[in-house]
């Protein structure tokens, strides 16, 4: 009788569900009666493929007699069917492009079909993390095809995909990618659990997860990597890291990571490595530059003018002579305007905002000091850090470079270079306690570890980097080169 009760409730249930579906536009329903028996087939038309549903499910249902559902699961050409009596799932499943087939001699149990709409763009070039040479290929908004590209690259079963739904609205699916006997366990879980532990009703991209897991959420610095390049995913799994994957996101995480990775680009292993070293540590001084020069301007003027050359004073004072601002404000007016150029730059269309970046850069800048506004200096020193910063291979990273210049400013006005030190103090013990993933976000640098120096500032032959990166706690730690095997 509680059997019978239950399959009753079920089927006004799963008559009810159906109702209300009906009351959509974009869904569609055939009712037609086979040797007396009532054939239901629906599905949500912006969901499915139409044309498979009118070449291999509908011929075969109207054309043949079923006497159950198990039947045309035998009979139709699509893997992956299923047989389900739950109508509170029914829901979930058209939207991920199922169809529903219902006969009324044996409901309230139900087939589902899946023949989903795969509407997703090709897969292109890269275009944040463009390389001259090195392969070609970007991720892509579609989970299994960036999955693929992983896959053909790391052809060994130890690959390891966990998936996972995130968002109590999107539903979005969410892998998390390792190798096992080389990734550390720990590391894995710790990611599989923030992300379980993620309280949030939409994740539309994999930043959505990024702020959401990272351990320190109020830190202007990015504390896993992203990335949308397939070959720089192979390369930092088989070093025992852990990838993240999100359905809708071309861009993939990368964790734990380390502070200098965020200013080597995956090019350097392209090139020879004398090269890519050397173009490491341009970028690290384009850095440096890009952040201390404006505070360091800031300050001598406004503080310490016996240290700067005669031979340098005249210039400065004649290039101020008609400014009616101080330093900071003069300073603070050029970083905002070179901010300003970029914003429209990067939210405009293409062709426009190059014409915005160029242009009004060259007018702006000539303008304000033909006006008397800013020094000609000052103008060029902006401009040079400006350009620094670009030299990051992080957009990431980019962003808080740009931002951490202010405080300096701030600092370097009220109390000279005294203040510049304390702020790079101030920022330096802020990355001291910074962890990604638990680890250490400064390594090897703090805690200090010479093996992993081989691929920070410079980068060592790849015979010469004989061991994977401490940092990352990987299970195996030789890597199989040369130098190992002959050991």
């Amino acid at each position: 009788m509680k059997k019978k009760a239950a399959q009753k409730k079920k089927q006004r249930d799963f008559e009810r569900f159906l109702a209300a579906l009906k009351q959509k536009e974009d869904f569609i329903d055939y009712q037609f009666e086979h040797n007396d028996n009532l054939i239901c087939v629906g599905y949500l038309k912006s969901a499915i493929d139409t044309k498979k549903l009118e070449k291999y499910i509908l011929p075969q249902i109207q054309q043949n007699d079923y006497a159950d559902l198990t039947e045309i699961i035998n009979d139709v050409p699509i893997t992956k069917s299923q047989l389900m009596d739950d109508p509170d799932q029914l829901h979930e499943k058209l939207i991920q492009g199922f169809v529903f087939i219902s006969m009324e001699n044996v409901s309230p149990q139900y087939l589902l079909i899946p023949i989903p709409l795969a509407e997703t763009r090709q897969i292109g070039i890269p275009e944040v993390e463009f390389s001259v040479v090195g392969p070609k290929e970007a991720f892509v908004e579609n989970l299994d095809t960036n999955l693929n590209l992983v896959r053909k690259r790391i052809g060994v079963p130890e690959l390891s995909i966990e998936k996972m739904k995130v968002g109590t609205v999107t539903k979005t699916k969410v892998a998390v990618v390792s190798i096992e006997g080389i990734a550390d366990k720990e590391n894995v879980r710790t990611v599989v659990q923030r992300i379980k532990d993620v309280q949030i009703d939409q994740v539309i991209d994999s930043s959505y997860i990024q702020q959401a897991i990272t351990d320190n959420q109020n830190s202007p610095f990015p504390q896993l990597l992203d990335t949308e390049r397939p070959d720089r995913i192979a390369a930092v799994l088989t070093e025992g890291k852990v990838a993240i994957f999100v359905d809708g996101s071309p861009h993939v995480l990368i964790g734990p990571t380390t502070l200098v990775e965020f200013f080597s680009a995956f090019e350097d292993y392209f090139l020879n490595w004398t090269l890519a070293s050397a173009f490491r540590l341009i970028r690290l001084f384009a850095v440096f530059f890009s952040i201390l020069i404006t505070p360091l301007y800031v300050a001598v003027l406004t503080h310490h003018f016996e240290l700067i050359p005669q031979t340098l004073l005249g210039t400065l004072v004649s290039s101020r002579t008609q400014v009616p601002f101080p330093p900071i404000l003069e300073a603070i007016i050029l970083e905002l305007t070179i901010e300003l150029l970029r914003e429209a730059g990067a939210r405009l269309p293409s062709k426009i905002g190059q014409t915005i970046g160029i242009v009004g850069g060259i007018v702006i800048g000539t303008a304000s000091v033909e006006a008397g506004l800013t020094s000609n200096v000052l103008l060029i020193l902006v401009a040079l850090a400006a350009l620094g910063s670009f030299t990051t291979p992080v957009y990431q990273m980019g962003n808080t470079i740009r931002l951490i210049r202010f405080p300096l400013l701030l600092f370097a006005h009220v109390y000279g270079i005294l203040g510049v030190g304390i702020c790079i103090a101030y920022i330096m013990v802020h990355l001291l306690k910074l962890t990604s993933l638990g680890r250490p976000f400064l390594e090897p640098m703090f805690p200090f570890r010479m093996t992993d120096l081989k691929d920070a500032f410079i980068r060592l032959p790849f015979d010469k980097q004989g061991k994977r990166p401490f940092a990352v706690r990987p299970e195996k730690v030789l890597r199989p080169t040369k130098q190992n095997k002959d050991k």
